[in-house]
């Protein structure tokens, strides 16, 4: 229950409810680390319980899809390099080429 609040479930566990006091507050039955804090909450942090249906559920839990092959790329020759970038923080350099047969409109 420690951390960040953005880390932390936004709902956790299954709890019975005690009693209801009033149309806007529920006494629940806190099991473990939660024993410690105080057993009355809002109704509005209420969620019924729902167990997930795979009818209306039926795109969780597939198989991974399988990639299909790439198509096989003919080598072009490289005529002229025309421009070198160097990124500092990757220590990588990319290139920008002219091929064989190519037009402007194919940059």
């Amino acid at each position: 229950m420690k951390g960040p609040r953005k880390f932390k479930d936004s709902f956790t566990g299954l709890f019975m409810i005690k009693t209801l006091h009033g149309p806007n507050a529920v006494q629940l039955e806190l099991t473990g680390e939660l024993m410690k804090k105080h057993p009355a909450f809002a109704v509005s942090l209420i969620k019924p319980y729902s167990s997930s249906d795979k009818e209306l559920f039926s795109l969780r839990n597939k198989p991974p899809l399988e990639i299909p092959p790439l198509e096989e790329v003919e080598e072009k020759k490289i005529v002229k390099v025309l421009k070198e970038i160097s990124a500092r923080i990757k220590k990588e350099r990319e290139y920008l080429v002219r091929y064989r047969n190519q037009t402007r409109k194919d940059e």
